[in-house]
């Protein structure tokens, strides 16, 4: 089924209306106009798409990109807060945010909350609705239902075409229309996915293809005779991964696989980066598109052109493999008790024995944590990015121990102004059973630390922001997360910053 949805004047008319101002707009502004560049996005889904198995094909055209710009491998959800399904993840995908917002956890789209939070293209048509938006998928439900109406054109492949009638519509588009922000949908490789599972060599033959198909959008891209005055920001990624027998929807790690490769003005070729999350591709393209992302939006995302890497994230090149974990693979590297420049850990009270991985808080990665137990909702620790900071009692209590898991990080201390708010923020996310506590103190110029917040409730993942009232005559402000617990849950703390106001 095709869905063409038509609501302003005819491009036409807007092109001839343009020529008659550039007519008598004199030679300033024609230079004016040579000098810039015109921003344009193109994001194409691989459904089901593995990173790994991508290295592994015959995948020259996504090679290239890659070898041209940013690679990001990353990870999604599992349930409870949804499954690694394809409704979810195009919703946060197109989005941008995760499913506690948008509300879809099923591939019926059931419950969503699109209305306030919409798909990126509707946003670039609200924000500037001179913008021609274009989309094409094979799997009807994302081009029917995730994307509004307000997108110019959406198209459904009808079944017969498959992939192939989505790319020729795709590159049509790109070739000899005049879009300014297109999303592809292809679906062929999550099928051989499920069909023959993702370690078969024909998981590999359906990215070869979907690889080609990937070319051909390239290709039209370049070939426009406009490219030149284009600056054009291309993304590729996928809504979820597969296991390596075939089906996704669980918690393992390969079905909670994600990744974006992404060329454009300012990602260095060849870049590997790890603070990308999915919600960033909508983030993304709209900041392209010059769209300013208005905080009222509660975006989950962020651009990729815009990194915001913080203290914890410099610990990646000194993560080491597992030390008493069994379920972690012993190739992953992703834990270290080695603080960042400015930070430390105070263990003075805390109990002796247990799985040495967790002892006290650890700095850590997705991908590590998770794989030491699955199926406790650490799945849902969404919001922080690359390394961040776990007190997790309940993996440590799974050895032998003396006392009780008592451990204090402390950050640098950040300058304040006397007399003034000063604003902490942190992403958190705290699993809890009682007795377990968590703590946030703060201390001024090292005096006694007060307590500024308190967890003894289960909290989601998400941002905190705490307003300090700084004491006369301050100068510095020292941010304590004290964790205390027996055989409990855990804490996650990361990007901590403070602010003057």
């Amino acid at each position: 089924m095709e869905v063409h949805v038509t609501h302003r004047m005819s491009r036409r008319s807007l092109l001839l209306s343009a020529a008659a101002l550039a007519a008598t707009a004199g030679p300033l502004a024609a230079t004016a106009r040579a000098a810039a560049r015109t921003p344009k996005v193109l994001v194409i889904g691989l459904d089901g798409a593995l990173l790994t198995r991508i290295k592994d094909a015959d995948a020259p055209h996504l090679d290239a990109l890659m070898a041209a710009g940013l690679t990001a491998p990353s990870s999604i959800h599992a349930q409870p807060l949804a499954p690694t399904m394809s409704g979810p993840g195009w919703s946060t995908l197109l989005t941008g945010v995760w499913p506690d917002k948008h509300n879809v956890r099923d591939n019926a789209f059931t419950g969503h909350r699109f209305a306030q939070y919409p798909d990126f293209l509707t946003r670039a048509e609200t924000a500037k609705p001179s913008l021609t938006t274009y989309a094409v998928s094979s799997w009807a439900p994302i081009t029917d239902t995730a994307l509004s109406p307000k997108v110019d054109t959406r198209v459904s492949t009808p079944s017969a075409e498959y992939d192939t009638g989505t790319t020729s519509r795709a590159v049509a588009q790109l070739r000899g229309g005049d879009p300014d922000a297109v999303f592809v949908q292809l679906d062929n490789i999550d099928h051989a996915g499920h069909d023959h599972g993702a370690a078969s060599g024909q998981y590999l033959d359906a990215i070869h293809g979907a690889d080609a198909q990937v070319g051909q959008m390239v290709a039209a891209v370049k070939s426009r005779a406009s490219y030149a005055s284009e600056d054009w920001l291309i993304m590729v990624t996928a809504d979820h991964g597969h296991t390596g027998a075939g089906g996704h929807g669980g918690s393992t790690l390969p079905e909670r696989q994600t990744f974006l490769i992404a060329t454009g003005p300012t990602l260095a070729p060849g870049s590997v980066r790890y603070d990308v999350k999915m919600p960033d591709v909508a983030a993304s393209a709209l900041a392209h598109l010059g769209v300013s992302i208005d905080p009222a939006w509660n975006l989950d995302g962020r651009p990729v052109q815009q990194p915001r890497p913080d203290d914890f994230d410099t610990l990646r090149a000194g993560l080491a493999p597992r030390t008493d974990e069994t379920g972690i693979p012993a190739a992953v590297l992703g834990h270290t008790h080695t603080p960042p420049a400015g930070w430390s850990v105070d263990n003075s009270a805390m109990g002796t024995g247990g799985v040495a991985e967790w002892r006290g808080w650890t700095f850590t990665t997705d991908e590590f944590w998770t794989a030491a137990q699955r199926d406790q909702h650490r799945e849902s620790n969404v919001r922080a990015r690359n390394v961040f900071a776990v007190a997790d009692g309940d993996e440590w209590y799974d050895k032998p121990v003396t006392g009780t898991f008592d451990s204090t990080l402390v950050s640098p201390a950040y300058p304040v102004t006397g007399g003034r708010t000063a604003t902490l923020t942190y992403t958190t996310y705290y699993r809890h059973e009682s007795p377990q506590k968590g703590e946030v103190l703060v201390s001024y110029d090292d005096a006694a630390p007060v307590t500024v917040r308190t967890y003894t409730a289960d909290v989601p993942s998400r941002t905190e922001t705490v307003a300090l009232q700084v004491p006369a005559g301050a100068r510095t402000a020292r941010v304590r997360f004290r964790y205390t617990a027996g055989n409990n849950w855990y804490w996650v703390i990361d990007g901590v910053a403070l602010t003057g106001s």
